[in-house]
């Protein structure tokens, strides 16, 4: 058995030194397109065509402790995950991107290829030499029982944070393509098909491809298995807490970026629904507005009496100076294969602007701050999707939505009780006994009416915990006076909502001119104004040079005397 393992250690080491002898630096191609920068600065590694033995685990040694135990099935775990992920990685590159570049006609560009598949070859090769050294790990595992300082050693170089970055800020372009690629080229969604169906697991190439995005989690959640089962003192508790400190680090940057690039995909999803010429397209694409939310939410419409009239999911954008509100429209997308489209890749919604205001004039309206606060500005209130109210003078100015009446029910009940404790204060002062009034029936009256107002504040506060509802500014009537219309959402939780009214708040904040300090900079039309990603003075630095040194800044020669210098910082 020693021998064994000894032979396939030699092996391995062996392979391992083949692999570190042929990795080279790539220089910088010369190359026109998108392909100038692919490889730029990286290091190319070529793996050696001895195919390594794979990583495997001997025979269980007896008298093994139930965590050494444990600790075998999950590092048995870590080699079977980290085999498929490479395996997956191999076949985008082989049963995608090499037939797609030697496909004669070609079904997608050579542009369109090296975007799809942009760092899917660097990302195989750091995970190939993290498999050799798996393997030589696992063979000695008996022995050391040490598998954090490996994962170290892999992945704390800032090579794989950049390759992964590059991977996670184009995957949405890379779905993009392939989206549109399936709807316009009939011989490009048969290939997928037919790749689909040839494959063992019948995995879609966008369930190989969204793997890269998942692997960084798995690590995480296999080693924190890890560290649950390894003793204090144990040799590889150490390095496991530094290895899950680097992938939770690592996962948190490209969870952030992938939140980044999604939100330029969706401020791109929106303008394309906006006509070219419109003010809102304008505005968009800028390049001045940040989206800070996005969320699908249900907007309701109720009736005079609470009643519920319709509810529709509507897409609402929060962005750093407007909010928008869009229709969801998957009609219309794609012809009749649209199933077996949707099977190969998903299909993201087309948006349909319904109505967009700027963030300072939404108001967010709790429930119970309806009565008279809007009357004294003379404002009519009116329903989003209702029938519009009458101008004559039977018109009125609170509307009730749902939870609104609930609260005009507490209120009834709450002055019903009020009557009934007088009622109470009069029985009192009876001097005959009459049935059904008397002091005990007067008390059961006030139990029971303390009783319904618990439960009315109850369906309040349910109601109120996913109910956003907020008023904006409409056209003024034919007399001028100005009319606001209130628009209702359900938020999918609780903390949703709470998420949006603390957002549109801070975005309201941010929007004030004392919080917007910043270089004035020219606009083309040679206004000018203070972009937030302008830099902000932050303070000023005595400097003090000498006979010898001159310093210039912005022409002005320093010298010999002191003088402030201006340090400055991003926004």
């Amino acid at each position: 058995m020693k021998a064994a393992k000894s032979g396939t250690k030699d092996g391995l080491e062996k392979t391992r030194m083949a692999v570190m002898r042929k990795v080279s630096f790539l220089h910088r191609k010369d190359v026109l397109g998108d392909s100038e920068e692919e490889d730029m600065g990286l290091l190319e590694v070529s793996v050696s065509d001895i195919k390594p033995p794979a990583p495997e685990l001997g025979p269980m040694p007896e008298g093994l402790s139930p965590q050494q135990v444990v600790r075998r099935h999950i590092l048995g775990s870590i080699v079977q995950s980290e085999g498929s992920y490479v395996e997956s990685l191999k076949r985008i590159l082989q049963d995608y991107r090499n037939p797609l570049m030697e496909m004669e006609p070609k079904a997608l560009s050579a542009r369109k290829c090296q975007v799809v598949f942009f760092r899917v070859k660097e990302i195989l090769h750091c995970h190939s030499m993290f498999q050799i050294a798996l393997s030589s790990r696992v063979a000695e595992w008996d022995s050391t029982e040490k598998i954090g300082d490996l994962f170290v050693a892999s992945f704390s170089k800032s090579m794989v944070l950049d390759v992964y970055s590059d991977y996670v800020n184009n995957f949405t372009s890379a779905m993009s393509i392939i989206k549109k690629a399936c709807l316009t080229k009939p011989a490009f969604l048969e290939f997928l098909k037919r790749r689909q169906v040839c494959s063992p697991d019948r995995v879609t190439l966008y369930g190989l491809m969204v793997k890269p995005i998942q692997r960084f989690p798995q690590f995480i959640l296999l080693l924190q298995d890890m560290l649950k089962n390894t003793p204090r003192g144990h040799p590889d508790r150490l390095s496991l807490q530094l290895a899950l400190t680097e992938l939770e680090t690592l996962a948190e940057k490209l969870n952030e970026q992938k939140r980044l690039a999604d939100q330029v995909a969706e401020i791109q999803q929106l303008t394309k629904s906006v006509s070219d010429r419109s003010s809102l397209n304008k505005l968009l694409t800028s390049g001045q507005r940040q989206l800070l939310l996005c969320e699908t939410l249900t907007e309701t419409v109720y009736g005079d009496r609470g009643q519920l009239i319709k509810s529709k999911e509507r897409r609402v954008f929060l962005l750093n100076d407007m909010l928008v509100c869009a229709n969801i429209n998957f009609k219309g997308q794609a012809p009749l294969p649209r199933d077996s489209i949707l099977s190969l890749v998903p299909l993201g919604p087309k948006y349909v602007v319904k109505w967009n205001t700027a963030l300072p004039q939404v108001q967010v309206v709790e429930v119970g701050q309806d009565g008279g606060t809007y009357d004294k500005d003379n404002v009519l209130i009116q329903h989003a999707g209702a029938k519009k109210a009458s101008t004559s003078g039977q018109a009125q100015n609170k509307v009730y939505l749902g939870p609104p009446r609930l609260f005009q029910e507490l209120q009834d009940l709450q002055k019903d009780l009020a009557v009934v404790e007088q009622i109470t204060l009069l029985i009192s002062t009876l001097h005959g006994t009459y049935q059904n009034l008397n002091m005990t029936v007067a008390q059961d009256w006030c139990l029971a009416l303390q009783r319904l107002m618990r439960v009315k504040e109850e369906e309040i506060h349910s109601a109120n915990k996913c109910r956003l509802r907020l008023l904006l500014p409409g056209k003024p009537d034919k007399s001028g006076r100005p009319i606001s219309f209130m628009v209702v959402f359900i938020t999918p939780n609780p903390l949703s909502k709470i998420s949006w009214v603390n957002r549109l708040h801070l975005a309201k904040i941010g929007l004030r001119e004392e919080n917007q300090p910043g270089w004035l900079c020219p606009d083309e039309d040679k206004k000018s104004k203070a972009p937030f990603w302008c830099p902000i003075l932050a303070c000023c630095i005595p400097a003090f040079s000498s006979r010898a040194l001159s310093l210039q800044v912005s022409g002005a020669d320093l010298s010999r005397h002191m003088c402030p210098i201006s340090c400055v910082q991003a926004a």
